[in-house]
């Protein structure tokens, strides 16, 4: 067993030992899929890179349960905290 995952704290991380489990799945296919890791390891063991971006907040579950990295979701806020575009005359 990895031993990240005898610790509470990437469990705590993300939110539960469920979505824990889904962000492992749902990043292990992107990887698959040929993805490129977000860190950088002395491994090509696919669940060791998963866990060490978890570990390094580089990857998170979104609200959709969708894989989502540290990137993206800076870019969206940063987005959505320009407010609503209103010129006066839609007053």
């Amino acid at each position: 067993m990895l031993e990240e995952l005898k610790e509470e704290e990437i469990v705590n991380k993300v939110g539960g030992r469920f979505k824990l489990s889904t962000l492992i799945q749902k990043r292990l296919v992107q990887l698959n899929q040929g993805s490129r890791a977000l860190v950088n390891v002395d491994t090509h063991d696919k669940m060791s890179i998963v866990l060490q971006e978890i570990v390094q907040d580089k990857i998170v579950l979104n609200m959709d349960n969708e894989v989502q990295t540290l990137e993206e979701l800076t870019a969206e806020a940063d987005a959505s905290s320009d407010g609503p575009d209103l010129e006066a005359s839609d007053l």
